[in-house]
């Protein structure tokens, strides 16, 4: 989504050439399609440029795989190589990112790249290959003792998920690449590897928290921004090195109802009656994935905001992830406008370069304001088609497993107080019951990976796959005891609506919560509001540097 913004800044300034690189040629060549469709009268020439640029351009594929050079054992130890060894003129010259910037790759015309703007998320495409997974398997292998196991392709794997030696050569390669091209500007745009948030960020994919992984990316993210820092201090390199560094959630790219997409592939449709349940004291039945639900033969469907990278969110994970004291978020246009006045020699007080404490670029009052007609619209295709509640696309699945329990809440009650005055034993019963009468519910929740706990606490239903292995990360849980829990939040909630609403009126505090900005009760039920409330008061979640 930057990249694009990127290009539209810039062809208002009509470049001689515009480069348009992806990872896929599919990908590149409809980015030049609609970039020029949408400036038809432009005297610039596009060329779209695609493969993996951390690997070697002789590897070059319409759709790069780096599992498939992991798996070609000659390919893997060239590449562990490359990464490793001393930077040859050999190893420069074969590498695609230089070839790219040299003008010499596969579809350009030899002509060096005078400007370049690096929108690649350089920390994510190195930190997710989780070298800890790979460690993880050395380890159970060496425990096995098996006389059978590969050790040098094994201890290869593990070289090759190297975080620091990537991210070195990366960097290397990068600037030996523009002080051969002449570059004249460098601008990246970086990321601080969460959003903005603290080690206390509650969006991870199900890991520990803090997740070592999501801490390897935001390391990374800081390891290249001084590394571009030393770029900026080197004789002879390019005149303009420049970082702009979102600290927030990049959205979005479209709204839409359809077929809902995670990893590439469609979220299908699994039911589990109650009458299937499986008992949750067999530890078969606790697996991560198994032979679990009956499928439908449908795929998910549902209103959801596409955000680029970070894939497609239902409205409740939107809204939660962007409320205030959360990720929040900034538009790609926003990030695309400091970028180009950064080149053209404005200063944005955005460079991450020239001031590393000053520069993150926050939430912004264009992506506030904007936030309230997303919301909008995702309510309007909402009444049309049904609420959006989560695809377990955001992560954790905790974060999806309090949305839905509080979306089923909603179901059953109509306000806060309603909730409050049921017995937690008559909620849980209720809540069974919608479950067991709304079929579609049912599959869509357990169909996302979240299993659902019946009141008696002995029985769950569930589909092929579980996100989470407890109740507390990742399960919608219908007991009881849960539902006194919920009691607990929902009059937090109705006590910070109270004291908002009849005591100081000054801008003092915060009103990110809908009634009080509307400075009216309703006390209705505000799924993704809830929930990013429990984030932050019961979570400690918030936002730390707003």
């Amino acid at each position: 989504m930057v990249g694009r913004a990127v290009c539209r800044e810039l062809l208002a300034h009509e470049p001689a050439r515009l480069l348009v690189s992806s990872l896929h040629k599919a990908e590149a060549e409809q980015a030049v399609a609609e970039l020029k469709a949408e400036f038809p009268d432009s005297t610039t020439q596009f060329f779209p440029v695609w493969g993996d640029i951390f690997v070697r351009a002789e590897w070059l594929t319409d759709s790069p795989s780096r599992a498939a050079v992991l798996a070609d054992p000659e390919k893997r130890r060239r590449l562990v190589a490359d990464i490793v060894d001393e930077l040859t003129p050999e190893v420069l010259s074969a590498s695609l990112l230089y070839q790219i910037i040299q003008g010499a790759a596969p579809s350009l015309d030899g002509s060096p790249s005078h400007i370049v703007v690096d929108c690649i998320n350089t920390s994510t495409a190195v930190a997710y290959q989780n070298i800890y997974a790979a460690a993880g398997k050395l380890q159970g292998l060496i425990a096995k003792e098996d006389a059978a196991t590969n050790w040098p392709d094994e201890v290869e794997q593990l070289l090759a998920a190297l975080y620091i030696p990537q991210l070195v050569r990366h960097v290397q390669i990068l600037h030996e690449a523009m002080l051969a091209a002449g570059t004249q500007a460098y601008v990246k745009v970086g990321t601080s590897g969460t959003g903005g948030m603290g080690l206390n960020i509650p969006y991870t994919h199900g890991e520990e928290k803090p997740s070592r992984v999501l801490m390897s990316k935001a390391a990374l993210a800081g390891a290249q921004t001084l590394l571009t820092f030393l770029m900026a201090r080197t004789p002879g390199g390019p005149q303009v090195v420049k970082e702009v560094k979102p600290s927030a959630l990049i959205a979005w790219k479209e709204i839409g109802y359809g077929p809902i997409r995670r990893g590439g592939q469609d979220v299908l449709l699994y039911d589990c009656p109650p009458e299937q349940a499986v008992a949750m004291d067999d530890a078969a039945n606790l697996a991560a994935h198994g032979e679990f639900g009956a499928a439908t033969g449908d795929v998910l469907e549902a209103v959801y905001i596409n955000t680029g990278e970070n894939g497609l969110f239902a409205a409740g994970d939107f809204a939660a992830i962007t409320s205030l004291g959360q990720m929040e978020f900034v538009t790609p246009e926003e990030i695309a406008q400091n970028v180009t006045r950064e080149i053209l020699g404005g200063n944005t007080g955005r460079d991450i370069v020239g001031a590393l404490d000053g520069a993150v670029m926050g939430p912004t009052f264009r992506a506030g304001v904007l936030r309230e007609a997303a919301l909008e619209r995702l309510r309007q295709l909402g009444a049309e088609h049904g609420e959006s509640v989560a695809f377990e696309i955001l992560g954790p699945p905790r974060m999806s497993k309090l949305l839905y329990e509080s979306f089923l809440l909603k179901q059953v009650y109509a306000t806060l107080s309603e909730a409050l005055a049921d017995k937690p034993k008559e909620m849980a019963a209720k809540l069974e019951a919608l479950v067991t009468e709304d079929a579609a519910l049912r599959q869509k929740i357990i169909s996302i990976g979240l299993p659902i706990v019946l009141p008696d606490g002995k029985r769950m239903l569930r589909g092929p796959v579980l996100k989470s292995d407890n109740v507390e990360q990742g399960w919608v849980d219908l007991t009881a005891a849960n539902m006194e829990r919920w009691q607990t939040r929902l009059a937090g909630i109705r006590a910070m609506l109270k004291d908002g609403l009849s005591g100081d009126s000054s801008s003092r505090a915060d009103r990110g919560y809908p009634e009080l900005r509307q400075w009216q009760t309703s006390e209705s039920f505000n799924i993704g509001e809830i929930v990013a409330w429990v984030s932050i008061h019961e979570d400690e979640g918030r936002r730390g540097k707003r």
